[in-house]
């Protein structure tokens, strides 16, 4: 009888032990088998941001998560982007949201709000204040920024068109919206690209709140009241493609160089024609590949996401604009 009773707490007691081990394993076997559900939400309705889904997609097939695509901006701004965030993540079951958000601060309190419901973000290409999650403050709890270094970007630009000009006048910036992330590093940079030069100024900044046509006419108007302007940099796709537009209508073609960030088929074209003369791509298809990857890796394999994830940037020239190596940098819808 004493013999049986001891057998009896023996085996109740590995039965405690056990058990308990056998539901954690099955637990981590669930969340290791459990499909991730990961919502990208661009920031407006253009090629970048279109080949930035691409790339998302592809690795999202490959690693088999579930990526939902919001819809897509037809504007720039938080009253456009934050309704359709929020509609997107009301569908429940998300893991992480990963946003290009259009605003340094507007985005930050939708965004937090969601981590405390337990959704994890990771922004691309844009990012909330001044994009140093790694210190405390009431916008560090993203996993990640992933995107451009916009600042070297712009400086960059700068030390290629002062080439260009031989290291001397008057440029203008045509650039977006004043509380984007992105365009105010590369206007940032690009100032004190030009500053080093002591025969080159900067004569004027102005905003076309991501709107063409205002861009063109932005820089018709900056063209007549400095005659003397010899170069241009537009931030961004808009941007850009106004400006030349602008210089193309001012018949200045040639005589006003034009320096280009974002590799759309338009400014790809204009480079080719000789009205843009040099144009900055990023990489807008490895940024949402990494984004993808490193939310897996987090979610799966307990990954410690790096605060900031920077992919390079290349430049085309009238010099390789042809090369087939470079076409894979061109953004596409």
């Amino acid at each position: 009888m004493k013999k049986f009773l001891l057998i009896l707490v023996a085996l109740m007691l590995v039965l405690s032990i056990s058990i308990p081990l056998f539901a954690a394993g099955q637990k981590e076997e669930v969340k290791a088998k459990k499909e991730l559900n990961f919502l990208f939400v661009p920031g407006v309705s253009d090629p970048f941001y279109y080949t930035m889904e691409r790339g998302a997609k592809a690795k999202a097939k490959e690693l088999g998560v579930n990526l939902i695509v919001a819809e897509f901006p037809k504007a720039w701004g938080p009253e456009y982007q934050v309704p359709i965030l929020e509609s997107a993540a009301a569908r429940g079951n998300i893991d992480l949201v990963m946003i290009a958000p259009t605003s340094v601060d507007a985005l930050i309190a939708p965004l937090k709000k969601l981590y405390d419901q337990g959704i994890e973000i990771i922004t691309v290409d844009t990012f909330l204040g001044d994009g140093d999650y790694s210190k405390p403050s009431d916008y560090s709890f993203p996993l990640s920024y992933i995107g451009t270094d916009n600042e070297l970007g712009g400086k960059k630009v700068a030390e290629h068109l002062a080439k260009m000009l031989n290291y001397k006048g008057k440029v203008y910036i045509n650039t977006t919206n004043p509380d984007v992330s992105s365009v105010m590093g590369r206007v940032k940079g690009f100032k004190e690209g030009i500053a080093e030069y002591p025969n080159m100024e900067v004569v004027g900044v102005d905003y076309n709140l991501d709107v063409q046509q205002k861009a063109q006419e932005q820089t018709l108007a900056a063209l007549q009241a400095h005659p003397d302007i010899v170069g241009i940099f537009g931030t961004n796709l808009y941007s850009a493609q106004g400006a030349y537009q602008a210089v193309v209508q001012a018949g200045l073609t040639g005589a006003v160089k034009i320096a280009s960030w974002d590799a759309t088929q338009d400014l790809i074209n204009a480079l080719k024609e000789g009205k843009v003369d040099l144009v900055l791509a990023q990489k807008p298809a490895e940024i949402g590949s990494l984004a993808v990857e490193w939310g897996y890796k987090y979610f799966k394999e307990g990954a410690e996401v790096p605060k900031k994830v920077i992919p390079g940037f290349v430049f085309f020239t009238k010099d390789n604009v042809n090369d087939p190596d470079m076409q894979k940098y061109i953004y596409k819808k």
